[in-house]
């Protein structure tokens, strides 16, 4: 198969210097900040420079008299377990000799109110602090559409409440999600343990572009319009009409369903599919990453998978995730094939050779591989230069070869959102 590489000139903004401003935003709330136990959220997502975010967070809050320590919040991640998610937390950097605070890790919580699809819960080591500073990324999510999504609002209500809060909120019918995090949130903001949230916005190239600290009772009134922001980075596949994408790496810590459904135009929730595009007939994912400790949460929206993919699959974990949102399709498994190279070759006997492209992951689309019927429209897409050399696609010992390294980012600032100073 001979294929074309493009690179995406997707928005790049990098801050210059991310603990100036996580210490300038931080500042500027003047808070005020007691002698007590500070609690530090921590989620499961490789959210680029956030062992510096919440170092830092930290290091300022250890400044203004408190005593910070992270916690783990992720919902029913990494099994549910204690030690699971204390070792998820470790595995992206946030380890207490690197952060210079202790890890508190439990899956114990107290019960905070109740909404009409359940209980709300929050974390029994953050109910006991003084204040919670809860540091998330916001993006689009990938089960629901509406004004708030992925952000600090669910960082408090499915994070912070452990397997309980999220099973409340899966609990809910996927068309009334955007309504739930927002009545969930408000008996967690009601609680009054919340000190403050600092809000993270990734680039295209998923580099650190904005942090926002947020007082308290701004959180539900300004995570909208960072949404809206962060729309404006989102990076997109440059073709909305595909025959079959291979996804060369699936996994969390790439997003929450391993594959992100705004990209691949696919959610995979029976009796509610509200995205229209990209229109894509096959997909096959290749290998899951590492850090994903074996959570495969979104394998079955693939097709095809290999064996490599498959043996890597920690089916407890899997389970456990899958089984609390209550999306099984996600848990299923695809036809398996030996390796890469079996699995091309018989989709393209089944589907024919033509609109096919390749990709290292849903979160990196800097670098796209696709099939030469696809070249003009990738040279007319006004974000994509296509190189003008053609690339066979080889395997070794079944495995391809393709690079997916070369561009890191695109000109500075390319359509994106003009910063703010608070």
């Amino acid at each position: 198969m001979i294929l074309v590489k493009a690179y995406q000139n997707l928005v790049s903004n990098p801050l210059d210097d991310v603990v100036t401003e996580v210490r300038r935003q931080l500042d500027h709330l003047d808070l005020r900040v007691s002698g007590g136990e500070i609690a530090i959220t921590a989620g499961s997502r490789g959210i680029s420079n956030i062992d510096v975010v919440t170092k830092t967070v930290g290091d300022w809050l250890r400044e203004h008299g408190a005593r910070p320590f992270i916690v783990p919040c992720m919902g029913s991640h990494n099994g549910a377990t204690a030690d699971g998610q204390r070792s998820m937390v470790e595995s992206l950097g946030m380890t207490e000799d690197a952060m210079g605070m202790e890890i508190r890790s439990s899956m114990d919580v107290v019960k905070l109110g109740t909404v009409t699809s359940g209980d709300v819960f929050m974390d029994k080591h953050c109910y006991g602090s003084t204040g919670v500073v809860v540091i998330n990324r916001v993006k689009l999510h990938t089960c629901f559409a509406g004004p708030v999504q992925s952000g600090l609002m669910k960082m408090m209500v499915v994070g912070m409440g452990k397997i309980e809060s999220a099973r409340t909120f899966h609990n809910t019918p996927t068309p009334r999600m955007q309504d739930m995090i927002m009545e969930m949130g408000r008996v967690i903001l009601d609680s009054g343990k919340i000190l403050a949230g600092v809000a993270i916005l990734e680039d295209g190239y998923d580099q650190t572009a904005e942090i926002h600290a947020l007082r308290p009772e701004e959180i539900p009134l300004r995570e909208p319009g960072l949404l809206d922001r962060h729309r404006a980075y989102f990076p997109r596949l440059p073709v909305d009409d595909l025959n079959v994408l291979v996804v060369a790496a699936i996994g969390k810590t790439y997003s929450g369903t391993g594959m992100d459904t705004n990209v691949i135009g696919y959610r995979g929730v029976k009796g509610f599919e509200d995205l229209d595009r990209p229109r894509i007939n096959i997909i096959a994912a290749l290998t899951l990453a590492g850090e994903s400790k074996g959570n495969a949460i979104g394998v079955g929206l693939a097709d095809f998978i290999t064996r490599d993919l498959r043996e890597a699959i920690d089916e407890e974990k899997t389970f456990v995730n899958v089984f609390t949102t209550g999306d099984m399709e996600r848990a299923k498994i695809p036809a398996t094939l030996p390796n890469d190279e079996e699995l091309v070759r018989r989709i393209e006997e089944r589907y024919g050779g033509r609109r096919w492209m390749f990709i290292q992951n849903t979160l990196h689309l800097g670098t796209v591989y696709a099939t030469q019927d696809l070249r003009e429209e990738l040279a007319a897409h006004p974000l994509c230069e296509v190189c003008s050399e053609p690339v066979e696609l080889t395997f070794e010992n079944g495995r391809h070869r393709l690079e997916f390294t070369g561009r890191d980012r695109g000109p500075r600032g390319r359509h994106g959102p003009q910063r703010t100073r608070p």
